[in-house]
C-alpha cells in the first residue's frame, strides 16, 4: 500500500467516523422528541422542551449534511484511485 493510499484511506476514515458522531449525538439529541401538538396552555412547559430539542438538532444538522457530503466526496476520489490504478495496470492509460 503506497503512502498515498494509506493518507486516502485515514482521511476518508476520519470523514466517515465523524459523521457517525454526529449521527450519534442527532440521535441523542432527538431521543426525547415527541411528534405531538400541544393546544393548551397548560403545556407551556413541555412546548418550550420540545422547541429546546428541535432548537438543538436544527444547530447540529447543518454539520452533518457537510459531514455527509465529505464522505461521498472523498468515496469518489477512493473509487477514481482505484479505477485509475486498474487502467494504469491494464496499460490503457499512461
Amino acid at each position: 500500500m503506497t503512502v498515498a493510499s494509506l493518507v486516502m484511506w485515514s482521511v476518508w476514515i476520519a470523514f466517515a467516523l465523524f459523521l457517525a458522531v454526529l449521527y450519534i449525538y442527532r440521535s441523542s439529541l432527538s431521543r426525547d422528541e415527541e411528534d405531538q401538538i400541544f393546544l393548551d396552555d397548560s403545556f407551556d412547559q413541555q412546548k418550550a422542551a420540545q422547541a429546546a430539542i428541535a432548537a438543538r438538532v436544527a444547530k447540529v444538522e447543518p454539520w452533518v449534511r457537510v459531514a455527509r457530503w465529505m464522505v461521498v466526496t472523498m468515496s469518489v476520489v477512493v473509487i477514481a484511485y482505484y479505477i485509475r490504478d486498474i487502467l494504469l495496470q491494464l496499460n490503457i492509460v499512461h
